[in-house]
């Protein structure tokens, strides 16, 4: 199986879930981790800017990876999908939590 194909049967996954355990709309929290250095809490940052998100940094014990917590409403589980796959997409190696 490709990773593509893998990919996407995890988010109708994903999907089904979120629609399963929350009423939409509602506040989501992302969860990413970049490396300390380069752009990628600034890139995460801009994707998210325009949301009215609450957004947090917490660097680990050695400053070599942060991870970014992220608060904001969302109005379905398509746009929480949609905004994983952005910032996949935009941001260099970004693991998503």
């Amino acid at each position: 199986m490709n990773s593509s194909k893998k990919s996407e049967e995890f988010y109708e996954k994903l999907k089904s879930q979120l629609y399963d355990t929350a009423m939409w709309p509602t506040e989501y929290l992302y969860k990413f981790i970049v490396v300390s250095k380069g752009t990628g809490i600034k890139d995460i940052e801009d994707l998210f800017n325009d949301l009215g998100a609450v957004i947090n940094t917490n660097e680990s014990k050695k400053g070599k990876y942060t991870s970014v917590s992220i608060n904001v409403r969302m109005k379905n589980p398509e746009a929480v999908i949609e905004k994983y796959k952005e910032v996949a997409e935009n941001v260099d190696g970004v693991i998503s939590l």
